[in-house]
């Protein structure tokens, strides 16, 4: 028999990890590729069986981590991602239900066209490409991508991104560095271990191929609605159609989520360097990087008088006013203070987005994270609280999940933070 402190103590590690991706990586389908952000799909069934939706919609779909989970709970859902990339990966996932037959014709015709080229490597090979693989495997990879490039335009647009995904989630695999899916490239790291691109390949096959016949037999087809919008508009969902809203918001902590598939996106010849991630992905994200508000040069008085603030002004003004002073003490000199009131004017919208789409008795749970960049603490939970008030909503309250910034020895500051869901109704 088990002690029950044992089963205490998995309870709260199970609880614990709901808002992260860790468990997915075992489960059909999310396991294809990770994103950098994202929650446990365990816990979104649940939630799903426990509410029974007509529609559920995830605002921050990612990789769709709410849709797979209410395709097989045999629910409709929509999804709504905005970084174009991201976008593109998800497809690939939520793309399950081709007839497996078919995926794997595709992929032995990819790699019989990459067989037959000539191997050669491009005159001007990306930096970022060239300390992640060697020229041999580089060469290899060049010619699965061409092979990819010439098939796909016969292709149905849902086999296309299925085989996009497949090759993408090739590319960390077949690299020496240190190139986990949840963190930025670390070049200066080696990997003990490594895959060959054909092997890489042909292993992230035989995953997909197992995990679509599991789908599969549960005689399931996909429901998802899946959009490259903006969460601020939610402009493809119907008014009123939405009576369950499960996401996970980008955090207000400073992550670049543009940076997060930088790698796969140099190899498609999307970007060049990190340069290029403001134009071709940042700027239709949610602002919660200081990275995105100093490329728009935005201004903290213009951001602080949108009437949308209204409700946390009193409390965001002295926030982002002591952000402004600290600011000119530190040698990086991010620009906190306008990331904050940006992250909080887009949140603002998204809460009259959502009130125009859910139904009058209509459930949202925000996963979410407090923050204190340079050690001034925002209180997050409760700002976008108010900020739901404000759209119409009524009611709000905060479930703490699990302790954050106590693990890590190069942490920048002793701020105790937290990680909960915020539930918010009407």
């Amino acid at each position: 028999m088990i002690p029950a402190f044992c089963n205490n103590l998995q309870s709260k590690a199970i609880k614990e990890r709901t808002g992260t991706f860790t468990d997915n990586m075992k489960l059909p389908i999310h396991r294809w590729f990770r994103y950098s952000a994202g929650f446990s799909a365990t816990w979104v069934e649940e939630v799903i069986a426990e509410f029974e939706p007509k529609i559920v919609l995830d605002p921050f779909a990612g990789s769709g981590t709410v849709c797979i989970a209410a395709d097989k709970l045999g629910v409709n859902s929509y999804g709504i991602e905005a970084h174009p990339f991201v976008y593109r990966l998800a497809k690939g996932k939520l793309s399950w239900n081709i007839p497996i037959d078919k995926f794997l014709a595709a992929i032995t015709e990819i790699k019989n066209v990459a067989a037959s080229l000539q191997p050669k490597l491009p005159e001007k090979i990306p930096a970022l490409l060239s300390k992640c693989y060697t020229e041999d495997v580089l060469i290899h990879l060049f010619k699965i991508r061409q092979a990819y490039l010439e098939l796909a335009p016969t292709l149905p647009e849902d086999l296309q991104c299925l085989l996009f995904l497949t090759i993408c989630a090739t590319l960390r695999p077949s690299s020496y560095v240190g190139t986990a899916q949840w963190q930025y490239i670390l070049p200066n790291k080696r990997k003990a271990k490594t895959c060959e691109p054909l092997v890489a390949l042909d292993n992230q096959v035989a995953l997909m191929q197992e995990d679509m016949h599991y789908m599969q037999c549960l005689r399931r087809e996909s429901q998802a609605s899946f959009l490259q919008e903006d969460a601020r508009i939610l402009e493809g969902i119907p008014p009123k159609s939405v009576d369950l809203v499960i996401t996970s918001p980008p955090y207000a902590n400073n992550y670049d989520y543009a940076d997060a598939t930088r790698l796969e996106m140099t190899f498609w010849g999307e970007v060049n360097s990190w340069g290029d991630l403001h134009e071709t992905v940042r700027k239709f994200l949610i602002r919660s990087s200081s990275q995105h508000v100093s490329k728009d040069r935005l201004k903290l008085d213009n951001l602080l008088a949108d009437p949308i603030l209204e409700p946390i002004r009193d409390e965001l003004i002295p926030v982002c006013k002591e952000l402004e002073l600290v600011r000119e003490t530190k040698g990086g000199n991010k620009a906190y203070h306008t990331m904050i009131a940006a992250y909080f004017t887009d949140m603002g919208s998204v809460f009259h987005a959502l009130r125009r789409v859910t139904t009058s008795d209509g459930k949202i749970c925000f996963v979410i994270g407090d923050s204190a960049p340079y050690g001034v603490y925002v209180p997050v939970e409760k700002w976008l609280g108010k900020l739901a008030n404000e759209a119409g909503f009524d009611l709000w309250s905060f479930e703490k999940i699990r302790e954050r910034n106590v693990k890590w020895k190069n942490r920048k500051h002793n701020i105790p933070l937290h990680e909960g869901r915020l539930w918010i109704e009407s």
